[in-house]
């Protein structure tokens, strides 16, 4: 069983100084499916793109590092399950209501 400190991600240092800085995403496994918390900040959206495939080299690296697999093998893997997600095309958004505004984001 898991610490629940085991699930807790920091804020990285150079982050926590940077007054620049900007959360675009905070992500969870829940109920055998992912949600998030997104903030569309990025007038061109492949930005967002740009940061996802970095994203998924720093994944493939943590596979690494905490699983002991390849990282090659890793993001190829990480890449897989991406393609395999847009093929399938069957991703729908749904939104949660805000509590602190009553409504639905």
């Amino acid at each position: 069983m898991s610490a629940p400190d085991d699930f807790l991600i920091r804020v990285p240092d150079s982050v926590a100084a940077d007054p620049e800085a900007v959360e675009l995403l905070r992500m969870w496994w829940s109920k055998d499916e992912p949600v998030m918390s997104i903030k569309p900040a990025f007038n061109d959206p492949a930005r967002f793109g740009h940061m996802l495939v970095v994203a998924a080299k720093h994944m493939a690296h943590g596979y690494a590092v905490r699983h002991g697999q390849d990282e090659k093998q890793a993001y190829n893997r990480i890449l897989e399950g991406m393609s395999e997600a847009i093929k399938a095309n069957n991703i729908r958004t749904a939104a949660e209501p805000d509590a602190s505004r009553g409504s639905v984001q």
